[in-house]
């Protein structure tokens, strides 16, 4: 693996709002983000991976998360959605990932991109979601 992790997650979730935001080809939203200096540290595979994984899987992760959601997903803010999107799909796909740091993250994450407390809302469905997908993990007891 090269490359930073937690950048190539920030360049993720900025891929998945632009996606949401303006329904372009994956590819140009690629174009666009790969245009940023900073684009060069990042791990680019883990950045594909979560990019396409999201954007192939809306449905069945708007699915999953709608029911720990207090709000219709049209009324959540693109960003909260964006890292939302990003979190299940690691959540259920990138196993390897420990659940506590994928929570962690999508609440760095809305800290850095989100309103003032959204990443307090984003903590919330995360857990909700990670003790169902990752029942197994959660309840495993810490040593």
């Amino acid at each position: 693996m090269s490359g930073n992790r937690r950048k190539a997650r920030e360049f993720a979730v900025q891929g998945v709002y632009l996606w949401l935001l303006n329904q372009q080809p994956v590819s140009d939203v690629v174009k666009q983000l790969r245009d940023d200096p900073v684009y060069a540290s990042i791990d680019e595979e883990m950045f594909l991976a979560l990019l396409n994984g999201v954007i192939s899987e809306v449905p069945d992760l708007d699915q999953r998360l709608v029911k720990y959601l207090d709000r219709p997903i049209a009324e959540l803010s693109p960003v909260e959605h964006a890292v939302l999107l990003l979190g299940a799909q690691e959540l259920l796909h990138h196993l390897q990932v420990p659940y506590r740091v994928v929570i962690n993250e999508a609440v760095e994450l809305t800290k850095t991109f989100g309103g003032t407390d959204g990443h307090k809302y984003v903590n919330g469905v995360m857990d909700k979601l990670a003790a169902e997908v990752r029942s197994v993990e959660v309840n495993k007891p810490r040593r």
